[in-house]
């Protein structure tokens, strides 16, 4: 007579069975039982186009004018306008917004100038300093060699972008920035460095870095109170256009109180 086993079926299916039930119930939200920090569905948005902002965007600049911005000595914007962008007047100043920020995504166009036999520091050199404090370079660093926290895409003199995304002079560039800014205390010791993350032509350029404090040749300092941007005019004939910028909330980690600042604030003074 053919022996037949009494062992008991195998335990696996019954484990497995649990362990994904386990896992599925570990990648699940339950339902909201009403609490006050119960999730809320996002605001719903037009995101827009590549030639066309946000629709909860702040446009700064559209190709026709400089209204939103100034000099420092409160001149209206000298810079130039033509077929929908604006030049870098050398020797005039740079450009602040009037508005000031504090967390933002920002979106600004740039095309360096085609070679005028200048090379390093001297090609097509300009700047994007948020909050007047922390520069974003920009640099004709395409086949153009110079030091690495220098180059475009660079946070000048802090970090070199993880790779050079830069295209040939004259065509066309994109930087897509967020940004936190530092939180400071009460007394204005700060509590928490800023960072800033950069794509470059879509490319990833700077990964959340921390910003050490304001960088070489800004025109503010940093301080515990928002800022404008700041275009700058280093003697170059850099264009720019399509110039926007989005308040975002700060990090869920960032340090409260009377110095952090407000969750998407921008601030436009009243006028004159």
């Amino acid at each position: 007579m053919k022996h037949m086993s009494t062992r008991p079926p195998s335990a696996a299916p019954i484990i497995l069975a649990i362990l994904t039930a386990a896992g599925l119930a570990a990648f699940s939200r339950p339902a909201s039982s009403g609490e006050a920090d119960a999730p809320t569905l996002p605001k719903v948005i037009d995101p827009g186009s590549p030639s066309r902002s946000p629709a909860d965007a702040i446009v700064l600049f559209d190709g026709t004018d400089l209204s939103r911005w100034r000099h420092h000595d409160s001149r209206p914007a000298e810079w130039p306008i033509k077929e929908g962008a604006v030049t870098v007047k050398p020797r005039s100043g740079g450009i602040f917004t009037i508005a000031t920020f504090a967390d933002v995504q920002l979106h600004i166009e740039f095309a360096s100038p085609e070679s005028d036999g200048d090379e390093g520091q001297g090609k097509g050199n300009s700047g994007v300093y948020l909050q007047g404090r922390y520069e974003v370079q920009i640099l004709d660093s395409y086949q153009n060699e110079t030091y690495p926290d220098g180059q475009c895409g660079a946070i000048y003199g802090q970090h070199p972008p993880l790779v050079n995304a830069a295209r040939p002079a004259g065509e066309w560039q994109a930087y897509d920035i967020t940004f936190h800014p530092p939180a400071f205390d009460e007394t204005g010791k700060r509590l928490q460095m800023g960072t800033v993350t950069v794509f470059h032509n879509g490319v990833l350029v700077q990964d959340n870095v921390q910003l050490r404090g304001d960088t070489t040749a800004s025109p503010l300092k940093e301080a515990p109170t928002d800022g404008p941007l700041y275009l700058q005019d280093h003697g170059d004939l850099v264009r720019y256009r399509n110039i926007w910028i989005r308040p975002i909330p700060p990090p869920a980690m960032r340090p409260q109180g009377p110095g952090a600042p407000v969750p998407g604030k921008i601030t436009v003074p009243p006028e004159n």
